[in-house]
């Protein structure tokens, strides 16, 4: 006998049982007992609600004109923001349902920064901060460099000689390329767009293009979306007594081409928010709907080549809203809308699912009472955080996601893969699991609340049984 896996009998098959799979079921993953006597894999379930963490301040001066992005090289969120009269980025860390900041590094030249937007550009692993400058007016952009906890700025360029209003920046990562929308005060606030490229610390542009040959009000938002590899950008069409319109964009080299603009409400459509739904493939709005009181309202878009169409709006919040932001939560499959309610002043956070062309919504959490709503996903830490300003620059790490793992309904591991509504088998309680990888001998083994089995024992994890071999587990006995 060479090891202690010789004692045990092949697959421990006096304890394998078969069940029916209610989901589809991957080979050495761990699942739970329904009541129905099927068996589901353990992982994320949207929440009943959104979980609000304490709010944690990054300025505390005189705080303004918030933007965030997240660094998927570095896992650390960004903020940029004006505190009194200065531009500035910082470095979130998130850990739990709190987060963490470094020191601010402003812009050089202590820019007087307004209106500004922020994407990651995932091939160079750098930044780009988007605004208008206080002193001339003109539309900026700056390249940002993460190291550690720390930003350094490059020198920012121009990417418009005249006002430039509402800028909007968003990475377009089939084409490697930054997407800079605006209000171009030079061509009669027509929106527009252009494409630029990083390289170091630095950006370029090429030409500008309009994409809606009509005043573009305050309210400009940008998406990529992933699956047909296009930006969508949003407006209050000022050219149209305000209707929210959209309008799909295709990069190609250093210029965008547009579709035609299309309308997804037939009122003025306020404080816009968009996101991509990436296992839908569907684009959400948020936005406060005219026709109704400034209800806060959701629709979903769907893009077919160099166009885009629309289900039925929902309410989410049925009162006056401002203030919109929307991130995808990867983690949960949400869509998560955070949001000032007008009156009473309150900040609520709210998560959409998306089914077809239509979104519902859970209920509705409560944070403090914001101005300038910015949010992101932070997929490292499975959470969204949201900023705000409150008086102070603040933000709150969201908790989109519960789990069905419970202390009482884990059942074991599948011994292979098990398609949605057929029957395998699952090892139970005194078997083995022998299709797991790179397990350390004699160490326990815990199912997490995400569906994983890692060394980790703190709550909601459940003691799953030993590493006998680098890829079998001796699954625990309760009744031994």
């Amino acid at each position: 006998m060479s090891n202690l896996s010789e004692l045990i009998p092949a697959g421990g098959g006096q304890n394998n049982t078969d069940f029916v799979a209610s989901g589809n079921i991957a080979s050495g993953k761990p699942v739970i007992l329904n009541s129905t006597g099927t068996a589901t894999q353990v992982g994320a379930a949207a929440a009943s609600s959104v979980g609000i963490g304490t709010a944690v301040v990054y300025d505390a001066g005189t705080n303004t004109d918030n933007c965030i992005a997240y660094d998927s090289s570095s896992n650390k969120v960004v903020v940029g923001y004006r505190s009194s009269s200065t531009g500035y980025g910082i470095v979130g860390t998130v850990s739990g349902t709190s987060i963490s900041y470094g020191s601010a590094t402003a812009l050089p030249s202590n820019v007087y920064m307004r209106e500004a937007s922020m994407a990651y550009d995932s091939t160079n692993n750098k930044v780009v901060m988007s605004y208008r400058s206080n002193d001339d007016d003109y539309g900026y952009a700056a390249v940002g460099t993460i190291t550690g906890t720390a930003i350094a700025w490059g020198t920012p360029v121009a990417f418009a000689s005249a006002k430039s209003e509402y800028t909007s920046c968003v990475y377009d990562s089939s084409n490697n390329k930054i997407v800079i929308a605006f209000n171009d005060g030079a061509n009669s606030q027509y929106g527009t767009a252009i494409v630029g490229t990083v390289s170091g610390t630095t950006i370029s542009f090429g030409t500008e293009v309009v994409f809606n040959a009509a005043e573009s009000s305050v309210f400009i938002e940008q998406a990529y979306d992933s699956s047909s590899n296009k930006v969508i950008i949003t407006t209050m069409d000022e050219g149209n007594s305000g209707r929210g319109n959209a309008v799909v964009g295709t990069v190609s080299g250093t210029s965008i081409s547009f579709g035609t603009n299309v309308l997804y409400s037939p009122s003025r459509a306020g404080s816009q928010a968009i996101s991509f739904d990436t296992v839908a493939n569907k684009v959400v709005i948020g936005y406060a709907d005219d026709n109704n009181t400034d209800y806060g309202t959701a629709i979903v878009g769907t893009v077919s080549g160099t166009s885009i169409s629309f289900g039925t709006a929902a309410v989410f919040n049925s009162a006056a809203v401002s203030q919109t932001s929307c991130s995808y939560d990867t983690g949960a499959d949400r869509t998560i809308i955070s949001y000032k309610n007008n009156s009473p002043s309150a900040g609520k956070v709210i998560a959409g699912a998306v089914s077809g062309t239509s979104i519902s919504f859970n209920t509705a959490s409560t944070f403090d009472s914001p101005t300038n709503v910015d949010s992101v996903y932070d997929a490292n830490a499975g959470k969204v955080v949201t900023v705000y300003t409150n008086s102070t620059g603040r933000s709150v790490v969201l908790s989109a996601s519960a789990t069905n793992l419970t202390a009482t309904n884990l059942l074991g591991v599948a011994a292979g893969a098990i398609t949605s509504g057929a029957t395998g088998t699952i090892n139970t309680w005194g078997s083995r699991n022998e299709v797991q990888t790179s397990l350390t001998v004699a160490s326990d083994y815990y199912v997490q609340g995400d569906g994983t089995i890692t060394t980790a024992s703190a709550s909601p994890a459940q003691l799953i049984g030993e590493a006998i071999t680098a890829t079998q587990i001796n699954i625990k006995d309760y009744t031994g």
